[in-house]
C-alpha cells in the first residue's frame, strides 16, 4: 500500500474498524473511505455494487460484523447467520468485480471446533462440531474465509483472513445484552461501584479459559500483514489450498473467574462477585497459535493489566452520566 492509496475500512465505527484506522493514520495512510451503515448498507447487494463502481477502492480491510457475546448469539442466530453472510459476500464479491487489489477479512477464533487440541493452530478448522451457542455466526465466518480463499484460487484474488482472538478496545460494545464477556464485566462493576452495590452477577461457573488480544495490537497485525503478506506467501507447496487464514492472539490465556477480579481490582470494586450458574459458560477453552503470525514478525505488545486499564479510563471518559 502506498501512503495516498484509496482504503476502505468496512465497519469503520466498531472495536476493529476504529483500531485499524487510528493505526493506518499514524502510518500516515491519508485516502481512506469511511461510511457507517445509514449511508451504505452492506447487506444491501446493489447498494455495495454502486458503492464500489463509484469509489474504485485499491485496498480494502472488511472489519463490518453483527457481533455480540454469548447472550447475543444465542437470542439472535437468525441475525448472526445472515447479516455477516451478507456483509461478507457483498464486499467480498464487489472487491473481486471491481479489482481490489488486496482484501484483509477479519473472521473470529470461534470458527474452531468446540473441544479443538489447544492451542489452536489453524488447521484444526473443521476437524469436529462448533460450539452450538455461536455456531450461526462461526459458521457465517467459516463462509468468509472460504470465500476469500476460493476466490484467490479461482480468479486469482488477493484476499488475507485474519482469525483473531477475543478482542477489547476503544469503541467496544458495553451493552449488557448483546456485550462481549470484559466489557461487560467493565460496566457492571463500574455501575455497582458508582451505585454502592453490594454485589455483580456474572454468569456460569468462571472456569472458562480465554484468551484476549487488545485492538491496537490487532490492528498493528492487520495493517503490517496487508502491507508485507500475500496470499502466495500462504499457500507454499500446498497440494490442496486450504487453511490459509492467520491466528492473531496472545498465546495466553486465563479463566474468567481470574479475568473478574483483575477487572474488579482495576475499578476499585469493593463488593462481592456472584456466578449465576444457571447461565452457560459456552466453550471450555480457546487459546490460538500464533506461530504463523509471529514468523511474519509480529508480536502483541500490550499486557492484559495495561490494555484493560486504557479501556477502563477510556469508558468513563465517553459514560460521563456514569461517573
Amino acid at each position: 500500500m502506498e501512503k495516498n492509496s484509496l482504503i476502505f475500512v468496512a465497519g469503520h465505527k466498531g472495536l476493529v474498524g476504529s483500531a485499524i484506522i487510528r493505526e493506518l493514520q499514524s502510518k500516515g495512510y491519508n485516502n481512506l473511505i469511511f461510511k457507517n451503515s445509514a449511508e451504505l448498507d452492506l447487506r444491501n447487494q446493489a447498494e455495495t455494487e454502486r458503492f464500489f463502481a463509484e469509489k474504485r477502492p485499491e485496498y480494502v480491510f472488511l472489519a463490518a460484523a453483527r457481533v455480540g457475546g454469548i447472550g447475543a448469539n444465542t437470542v439472535h442466530r437468525a441475525e448472526m447467520i445472515y447479516n455477516n453472510l451478507m456483509i461478507e459476500s457483498n464486499v467480498i464479491h464487489n472487491s473481486y468485480k471491481f479489482d481490489v487489489k488486496k482484501l484483509l477479512f477479519l473472521g473470529s477464533s470461534c470458527i474452531y471446533p468446540k473441544f479443538a487440541p489447544q492451542p489452536m493452530n489453524e488447521n484444526v478448522l473443521l476437524t469436529s462440531e462448533l460450539e452450538y451457542t455461536n455456531e450461526p455466526y462461526a459458521i457465517a465466518k467459516i463462509a468468509g474465509l472460504k470465500m476469500c480463499e476460493s476466490y484467490n484460487i479461482q480468479y486469482g484474488t488477493d484476499f488475507i483472513s485474519v482469525m483473531p482472538t477475543n478482542l477489547y478496545g476503544e469503541n467496544d460494545s458495553f451493552d449488557l445484552e448483546n456485550g462481549h464477556v470484559l466489557p461487560v464485566m467493565i460496566r457492571k462493576f463500574h455501575e455497582a461501584k458508582v451505585q454502592g452495590r453490594d454485589f455483580v452477577e456474572l454468569w456460569g461457573s468462571g472456569r472458562p479459559k480465554r484468551e484476549f488480544l487488545y485492538s491496537a495490537d490487532l490492528a498493528e497485525a492487520a495493517v503490517m500483514l496487508m502491507e508485507k503478506v500475500s496470499f502466495s506467501d500462504l499457500t507454499g507447496g500446498m497440494k490442496e489450498i486450504r487453511n490459509t487464514h492467520i491466528n492473531i492472539g496472545t498465546g495466553e490465556d486465563i479463566t474468567i473467574y481470574e479475568l473478574a477480579y483483575i477487572i474488579k481490582d482495576i475499578v476499585s470494586y469493593d463488593g462481592d462477585i456472584v456466578w449465576n450458574t444457571s447461565k452457560p459458560d459456552g466453550t471450555p477453552r480457546k487459546l490460538l497459535d500464533i506461530s504463523k503470525i509471529k514468523s511474519f514478525g509480529w508480536k502483541p505488545r500490550t499486557s492484559l493489566t495495561d490494555g484493560i486499564e486504557k479501556v477502563y479510563r477510556w469508558y468513563v471518559r465517553n459514560n460521563s452520566n456514569q461517573e
